[in-house]
């Protein structure tokens, strides 16, 4: 029986069925995709997945489902390494956020909460502490699930402004953590399901004898099998559609805490005669500082959330190979035959190779960073934290909606992602403020260099070639920079205020910030593209990344025209190369999902599965006859 596939797309048969050279292909983008490190890194986490624990629960209430969730999470860590080892990986922490959260999107942010921002910063700010060996073995067996609690009713990502005091009793060696007032609730810790042990750390305002003396964390108790501890009150926040988290409004009531739970790292010491003596001078350094994990908490949040990109498009294109509609003169072909759906899917698979190669160049910065070139790399998390959850929220609106009626349902997980999407936009620094504190950060270092001042001769140009479409990066980058610093200078020479002059220049420089980010993601989709070992891999790859670079410069056409830096030609046929090259792709489509190492049975999606009628029948529990051709 000959499928749909390789009836009217011949070269984009599948794995199985494919000759040896399209399965080294196919092993080839993998090998680009996971950074060489699918087998040591992600190959048992994948597997993992395959385990019933991950099959469909239907019908459960939002408190079962976080319930699950927690069980889930549970499994999969008894599945790891021991912790002491496993946080030492911090790659292996990564691969967790890009697995777990395929199958439920719930276990992401417990994985990535409990891990990355409670254990993580225990271990960070009590390094060499006998005294915090019970909480870390509590939290390295799971038998408490780890929080972090920082952000207020009142404050959102100024952290620095936190209300939620530590008062030190010098009498008793504790501290009294209470909440003053309605401003300085804890929004929105998953502390909504009380019977599970949780223990977190909390930032709080420490205060020693009436001092302010700034944010730190704190570890506090929050709940034991018995349900809440004494002084702590949690009320459950509404429901959030496709998301089991158990996220609640937190505040505490005089809650005695050990001197012993304090984290002050390298940021200062209480002595043991109720001194404290403080080693960061600006109060703000200090508490970003405290949250140095929430470093590493973006790259896994932002891997997750392009994992999930992945996933969505790999599910999107198999179903058009498969969903049959009308043709005028045709009768029926399959969806992905008509030109708007290549265009919709290609742009979201080249938006997704171009975003996981970015990530893992920025994996790769961040574990070889050096003193002196922290911010730096902390700007290039944020950048790309930033442009990736942004581009993934588009490409998983995209997929669901091309998936018509049936994206609708969870069973075919895209439903399930696009919440998790806009969880991921908002959490660990919401993204257009963190944009913007980085084009800030940018606009203030100074450069010998004014970067590319003129446009290279457009005429002369291929569209093509990666190399002008950089150029055009390069020279939109350089401009945006320059003329916000300039326009910001005059501002603040004149009558203006520093805060009037950002504002005028605030849409420019995030631009800016967004622009280096797509410049940075262009150059690494062209360095996998080199580094393909095979010619069939290769030559998806270059279409992909000539289409993914054409995108960009589309966007912002008119700007590139009315600084001269395309011809009127060029932009008229910028539709009209797109539309060619998705024209090129189309039978390499096929080969390029199979790269990310994904199947149907992975992701239990029916629409995916390579007779998706067979499955969807066999889940609603019809025993129907086959069709009597594979296309009808």
């Amino acid at each position: 029986m000959t499928s749909v596939t390789t009836q009217y797309f011949p070269a984009a048969s599948g794995i199985r069925e494919a000759e040896p050279e399209i399965r080294d292909a196919a092993e080839d983008l993998a090998a680009l995709v996971y950074d060489g490190k699918f087998d040591s890194v992600h190959a048992d986490l994948r597997a993992a997945l395959e385990d019933p624990m991950f099959d469909p629960r239907h019908g459960l209430a939002p408190l079962e489902a976080g319930r699950l969730s927690y069980e889930r999470a549970r499994f999969l860590h008894s599945r790891l390494e021991p912790a002491a080892e496993l946080m030492r990986d911090q790659l292996r922490m990564f691969a967790i956020g890009e697995w777990s959260c395929l199958i439920d999107t719930t276990t992401l942010p417990i994985l990535n909460i409990h891990y990355n921002l409670c254990l993580g910063t225990i271990l960070q700010h009590g390094a060499g502490r006998d005294d915090l060996a019970d909480y870390i073995d509590e939290l390295g067996s799971m038998s408490s699930i780890g929080l972090l609690i920082a952000t207020e009713l009142g404050h959102g990502n100024n952290i620095a402004a936190l209300e939620t005091e530590a008062v030190y009793d010098h009498a008793s060696r504790e501290f009294v953590l209470n909440t003053p007032h309605a401003r300085a609730q804890k929004f929105m810790p998953n502390t909504g399901i009380s019977d599970i042990p949780k223990l977190a750390v909390v930032m709080a305002r420490l205060k020693v004898d009436g001092a302010d003396r700034g944010v730190f964390p704190f570890i506090v108790r929050i709940s034991d099998r018995n349900g809440l501890c004494t002084g702590v009150h949690v009320t459950r926040l509404p429901e959030k559609p496709g998301f089991a988290l158990d996220n609640a409004v937190t505040r505490f009531d005089h809650v005695r805490i050990p001197r012993r739970n304090l984290l002050t790292g390298d940021m200062g010491q209480l002595t043991d005669d109720g001194v404290f003596q403080g080693a960061v001078g600006s109060k703000r350094k200090q508490v970003l500082r405290a949250l140095d994990r929430v470093n590493p908490g973006r790259i896994c949040l932002t891997g997750a959330l392009i994992s999930a990109g992945r996933a969505s498009v790999y599910i999107a294109v198999r179903y058009a190979e498969q969903r049959l509609t009308a043709a005028p003169g045709r009768g029926e072909v399959p969806i992905l035959a008509y030109r708007s759906q290549q265009i919709a899917l290609f742009s979201a698979l080249a938006q997704v190779y171009a975003m996981t190669f970015l990530v893992n160049h920025v994996k790769t910065e961040y574990l070889s960073r050096h003193s002196g070139n922290e911010a730096e790399v902390d700007q290039l998390i944020s950048i790309a934290k930033a442009l990736s959850s942004w581009e993934m929220s588009r490409v998983i609106h995209v997929c669901r909606e091309r998936c018509g009626a049936q994206g609708m349902f969870s069973i075919n997980r895209i439903a399930d992602y696009v919440p998790m999407a806009q969880g991921v936009v908002t959490a660990e620094g919401d993204n257009l403020p963190l944009l913007a504190t980085v084009a800030a950060q940018m606009l203030a270092r100074r450069s010998r260099s004014a970067g590319k001042t003129t446009p290279s001769d457009p005429a002369s140009r291929d569209l093509l070639t990666g190399t002008f479409q950089l150029d055009l990066l390069q020279y939109r980058e350089d401009s945006l920079r320059r003329e916000a610093r300039q326009a910001m200078t005059e501002e603040t020479r004149g009558d203006g205020t520093l805060f009037s002059a950002w504002n005028q220049n605030m849409t420019a420089a995030t631009s800016m910030a967004r622009t280096r980010g797509v410049r940075l993601a262009l150059e690494q989709f062209l360095t996998a593209v080199e580094n393909a070992e095979t010619e069939d891999g290769r030559t998806a790859l270059r279409l992909l990344a000539c289409l993914y670079g054409l995108l960009e410069v589309n966007r912002d056409s008119g700007w590139y025209l009315a600084r001269n830096a395309l011809t009127a030609e060029q932009v008229e046929r910028l539709p009209r190369e797109i539309e060619s090259l998705c024209e090129q792709i189309l039978p390499h489509s096929r080969l390029l999902v199979d790269g990310f190492k994904l199947t149907p049975e992975l992701l239990r999606a029916p629409i995916a599965d390579d007779d998706y009628i067979t499955a969807v029948s066999r889940l609603v529990g019809h025993a129907l006859p086959a069709p009597r051709t594979a296309n009808r």
